[in-house]
């Protein structure tokens, strides 16, 4: 979650646009048999946070609504942002919220749409003999945290008026074990990431991050403002049609895994399970009921930028909340979304 870098993104999008131009990318209405190409860019390599996507593809949602849905895999060498920045691909999906209002604020195109978890799984997980069961409990605590991290750890501290020096800051990788060996008093993670968990086995006691008052996104999707404005009806294909993919998944957890597996046989079957079982309670809740997956909450975006801003972590300026998401794609899907 670091400050965003301007120089470096401009070079790399510069250069993919100089590519663009020469026609090697499909464009959104280059498809075969006349579809609609959609790359969607990932930030990591392909998982199970593609569980509905997967399911819709296998089971023909794309093509019954004219996409051709390609998975465009990312990684630490990748930068997705930069890449739908540039326009080479014309969707996104990125692991946390704050990403996108750090590109806003540094006037790179992009733009939120939907969001695929309602609430972010970010946690500080402790051990049952000294647990953090609140943010005050971090209080002369040694916290292993990635130095990615490290923002949301400052921000749960402003949010609960506590100061930094109160708590010891020890960078970690995502490695569980100094937590068991005693080394650090908490470590940090995603609760999805059923598999790196397990070595906690019992004595696993968890804070959310949502819970101490830092109300943040995971999984958003997003696309450049020129995609938006001109190919919004494409968007609300595609949105709708993941939707049906993830509400699939959750009506028949067992068979969407296993439509997961026989198109990735090297996903192990038993982890995907707990960890597709975890993500879908963070993707569907009483706000999806009402409103369909997919759906936000424009304030609890406004929360996050006055946050941010608050820690100083806009560089160049802060962004308005128009810059960082709309509305447009979710409201024009209101009818057809799924709602459960």
């Amino acid at each position: 979650m670091s400050s965003f870098d301007r120089r470096g993104f401009l070079q790399r999008a510069g250069a993919l646009a100089g590519v663009a131009a020469t026609g090697n990318f499909l464009s959104i209405e280059a498809g075969a048999q006349g579809k609609s190409v959609i790359n969607m860019q990932l930030g990591w390599l392909m998982s199970g946070n593609q569980l509905g996507e997967v399911v819709a593809k296998s089971l023909g949602y794309y093509d019954a609504v004219g996409i051709d849905l390609k998975f465009q895999p990312g990684g630490p060498s990748i930068d997705g942002v930069a890449v739908v920045a540039a326009g080479r691909h014309e969707v996104g999906q990125i692991s946390s919220s704050p990403s996108l209002m750090l590109a806003a604020s540094q006037d790179i195109p992009v733009k939120c749409f939907a969001s695929g978890l309602q609430q972010h799984p970010y946690a500080f997980f402790s051990l049952k003999k000294n647990p953090v069961n609140t943010a005050k409990d971090l209080v002369g605590k040694k916290v292993g945290i990635q130095a990615t991290g490290v923002i949301l750890l400052r921000a749960l501290l402003a949010k609960n008026n506590i100061p930094e020096k109160d708590v010891t800051i020890v960078t970690i990788g995502s490695d569980m074990m100094p937590l068991m060996t005693g080394q650090v008093d908490v470590v940090t993670g995603w609760l999805t990431n059923t598999t790196a968990l397990k070595v906690l086995g019992d004595q696993m006691v968890s804070l959310r991050l949502w819970d101490t008052g830092v109300q943040l996104y995971a999984l958003p999707y997003y696309a450049t403002v020129d995609t938006l404005k001109t190919k919004a009806d494409v968007l609300g294909k595609y949105l709708v049609a993941s939707g049906k993919g993830w509400a699939y998944a959750k009506d028949n957890l067992e068979k969407a895994v296993d439509i997961l597996i026989k198109e990735f046989p090297n996903f192990n079957r038993a982890d995907e399970l707990v960890a597709a079982r975890t993500q879908l309670g963070y993707g569907f809740s009483e706000k999806t009921r009402t409103e369909g997956w997919g759906t936000m909450d424009p304030a609890v975006w406004q929360n996050q930028i006055d946050l941010y801003a608050q820690l100083g972590q806009f560089s160049k300026r802060t962004p308005k909340l128009d810059e960082v998401i709309t509305m447009d794609v979710l409201k024009a899907t209101a009818a057809d979304r799924p709602k459960l």
